[in-house]
């Protein structure tokens, strides 16, 4: 099948390999300059630039975590002074959540695949798209900026009143964040839009893959919510810098008004970090079981509903802060209805490998990781959901462990395995299979005992974000500690590997998983304008792997 052929094959049969292809030059030498580079418009340059630095970023947050984990090796002072601690785990949680998380999946691997899914040969406004990463670097280099120049010592919610007053430097890195916003709208929109006017023939709502979904879903939570974080950053900038008394109870202000308007998007924005997941997941799971995804329907409207109903959940990060019974009794409901849409997507993928002809390669391993860490830490979101269970355990490391679990977990189990998976894709090389699971494991195994000790210390009440704690928490301190050098043991090795397969490895077949999906429909790595000849026409469903009816034997008589 040549790239610019239909989908619709004999049922069942997958693209012809790379073998059978003529080449064309790939975008990754269409332009071999800096300078090409830089003012690139290619939606696929542009993803790979998102790569390169949010796996920066990854470094820099990761290494912040570490320090931060052996500084509790030890009940009292190990390697830092009390600030210096704070204002680890403060740019932590910044840098992972603001420079990785949110933007790693739709920036790298969402402007990267999109158009190619949908048949079309860029996004919406490919300038816009450019714009889009400068304004994530902009903001992101006046945050280090800020962090090198004194730090911040808030937390990653940046809570009032504190976060008014304190001595930090506050201001660069809120309004670092508040560009970056920018960075986050300007990518949703695009995303709307291609998704909206750019289809292929034949790509109609209901055959569009289910990474579009969720990346549609995404897009519109940035483009909602995002503007809300915009504002309340730039109010607290305002009452750091001015005192304006929006926020300080000694001027009138109100510090519960800055929890509603932080949570009213930053919960919205845990579904930023993970419905790209879920649509990764949804992808690998087809390719990896050989089969039709089950339940494409309630797959996709699933990624609806959780967009729809976090909006209207933010109220279960405020347990303790005075709201009234009736007030934390809707907002537990609401918030389990949240879990009702993430079981629909759980079922749903195990029903799509059950059965299925399981090639259990580097993506399915993260995959497996991912189911776990999403039915594990969504258990404790439940549980957390219940405000007599979520009161003993507010501020506990049982929250760092469960946020960990449920949000860093499973993006970075999609985020591996969407790097995995598209790898051949992307660069046109092959990676080493063997160290890709080794590393799987080693990433795995480590997440959990580095957080499965945090839910214990959690549970025996340690408060988290503290400098000192009582010596009966050491071992589990020590534990978790031992746990972050494994997962940063697996990480080394998925980065030499990786970095060996781009510059040394084999070339890798257009199709090397023999997948259904719409983007394996071109060459690896693709040509500048996707596809080689007039646009695909698509007439069968992403991931089209069901097998040919047997022709029926009369019963014998």
């Amino acid at each position: 099948m040549s790239p610019s052929s239909s989908i619709a094959a004999e049922p069942g049969a997958v693209p012809a390999p790379d073998e059978h292809h003529e080449h064309h030059p790939s975008y990754l030498v269409d332009g071999t300059t800096l300078k090409s580079w830089l003012l690139t418009l290619d939606h696929k340059r542009i993803g790979v630039m998102y790569l390169i630095w949010v796996l920066l970023f990854f470094l820099i947050g990761g290494i912040y975590a570490l320090v931060v984990r052996l500084e509790l090796l030890t009940p009292g002072p190990t390697i830092i002074d009390a600030m210096t601690y704070n204002r680890a785990f403060t740019m932590h949680g910044v840098v992972m959540i603001f420079l990785f998380m949110i933007p790693a999946i739709p920036g790298a691997f969402g402007n990267f695949m999109l158009p190619l899914m949908l048949g079309a040969k860029d996004v919406a406004f490919p300038r816009l798209n450019l714009l889009s990463l400068y304004l994530l670097l902009i903001g992101a280099a006046i945050a280090i900026w800020g962090m090198i120049n004194g730090g911040m010592d808030t937390g990653w919610t940046f809570y009032t009143p504190y976060s008014t007053h304190t001595t930090t430097t506050v201001a660069p890195i809120l309004f670092g964040a508040f560009i970056i916003g920018f960075s986050s709208i300007a990518t949703g929109l695009n995303f709307i839009v291609t998704t909206h006017t750019m289809r292929a023939p034949g790509i109609t709502w209901f055959k569009m893959p289910l990474f579009v979904w969720a990346m549609y879903a995404t897009a519109c939570i940035q483009v909602l919510a995002t503007p809300v974080l915009g504002l309340v950053l730039l109010l607290v900038v305002g009452e750091h810098l001015f005192q304006f008394g929006i926020f300080d109870p000694a001027q009138g202000g109100d510090p519960v008004l800055f929890q509603h308007l932080f949570w009213f998007y930053s919960h919205p924005a845990v579904y930023i970090m993970v419905l790209p997941s879920f649509g990764v997941m949804s992808e690998v799971v087809a390719t990896f079981s050989r089969k039709n995804i089950f339940g494409y329907r309630a797959v996709a409207f699933s990624s609806l509903g959780i967009a729809f109903v976090g909006f209207f959940a933010w109220g279960h990060h405020m347990f303790v802060s005075g709201q009234s019974t009736f007030n934390a009794g809707v907002f537990a409901v609401l918030t389990m209805l949240v879990g009702v849409f993430t079981a629909i997507k759980v079922f749903n993928w195990v029903g799509t490998v059950y059965k299925g002809a399981v090639d259990f390669k580097t993506p399915f391993a993260y995959f497996c990781g991912f189911l776990y860490f999403t039915v594990f830490g969504g258990m404790t979101g439940v549980a957390f959901a219940t405000a007599s269970l979520d009161v003993p355990w507010h501020d506990t490391y049982f929250v760092v462990a469960h946020f960990h679990f449920i949000m860093v977990g499973a993006t970075i189990m999609a985020f591996m395995a969407a790097l995995h998976y598209w790898f051949p894709k992307m660069f046109g090389k092959s990676y080493h299979e063997g160290w890709g699971l080794v590393s799987a494991a080693f990433i795995i195994l480590g997440f959990n005992a580095t957080f499965i000790p945090q839910f214990l210390l959690g549970n025996a009440g340690m408060p988290r974000r503290y400098y000192e704690y009582p010596e009966r928490f050491q071992t589990l301190n020590v534990a978790s500690t031992a746990g972050a050098s494994l997962l940063a043991f697996g990480f080394l090795i998925s980065a030499i590997y990786l970095t060996y397969g781009l510059v040394y490895g084999r070339r890798a077949a257009s199709n090397p998983w023999r997948s259904r999906g719409y983007e394996w429909m071109t060459e690896s790595p693709p040509p500048t304008h996707n596809f080689v000849g007039p646009q695909p026409t698509y007439s069968e469903e992403p991931h089209f792997y069901v097998e040919p009816k047997k022709a029926e034997v009369p019963d014998a008589v």
